[in-house]
């Protein structure tokens, strides 16, 4: 069984579509098996995009991640990342899949409602990011 971290970002927060985003995963075959809402500060958001911080958007990402609350979750199944990849969509809901996550509740390129993980090692990373060994069944 392979991990992977998901966050319902704050624009799907404040939607009030995280039960929505959460059926759709499980219905997808990929399990919840800890989960938690969280406020990032901006140094906590910039903490989590380290990798991006050369990168132009990094700013304007940090301050949107650090804008509400968001919902973080270890989804676990077969080909987990991959999977929960294909269900978020394309970061730019424009042009995402019909049915997708992005698709169905994202904006823009930034305000897009979900993050997964795009790697093992970025899982792992993630992962341990926002849950400590007490909160990972």
């Amino acid at each position: 069984m392979e991990r992977t971290l998901s966050i319902i970002k704050p624009d799907a927060v404040a939607k009030q579509v995280i039960g929505d985003i959460i059926r759709r995963f499980e219905s997808e075959g990929l399990r919840v098996v800890a989960m938690k809402m969280v406020r990032l500060t901006k140094k906590q958001a910039q903490g989590f995009y380290i990798v991006h911080e050369r990168k132009p958007f990094f700013d304007s990402v940090t301050d949107f991640m650090s804008s509400g609350p968001v919902v973080v979750m270890i989804l676990e199944g077969p080909d987990a990342i991959g999977r929960n990849r294909a269900i978020m969509g394309v970061t730019d809901p424009g042009k995402a899949d019909e049915g997708a996550i992005r698709k169905l509740y994202g904006s823009n390129v930034e305000s897009n409602a979900v993050h997964g993980s795009d790697s093992p090692e970025t899982a792992a990373f993630e992962i341990r990011y926002f849950f400590n060994e007490l909160e990972i069944p």
